[in-house]
């Protein structure tokens, strides 16, 4: 067999960044997963993906408080500039 046909014939993988990133961060757990292994901390997986799920609502939720007070705060300049002009006139 050719080398040059070798990428054409051979079905690969896709490689995920997600994988990479777990393959950095542990390679034992990368490989476990890989054999179908299960994790032993199922319990604090549970917990971390909780945890991750409630800051993900305070940041949606911090984002939509900032955009109501800068709609709120464009709503007083708007006001005290009316204000102001029609105390000019």
């Amino acid at each position: 067999m050719n080398i040059e046909n070798l990428c054409y014939t051979v079905p690969m993988r896709m490689i995920r960044s997600s994988d990479i990133g777990n393959y950095l961060y542990c390679r034992r757990a990368w490989w476990y997963r890989k054999q179908g292994i299960p994790s032993e901390n199922q319990v604090e997986l549970a917990a971390g993906t909780q945890l991750h799920e409630r800051h993900g609502r305070q940041v949606i939720a911090s984002g939509l408080a900032r955009t109501l007070g800068l709609i709120l705060l464009l709503a007083a300049i708007v006001l005290l500039v009316a204000y102001c002009t029609s105390q000019v006139i």
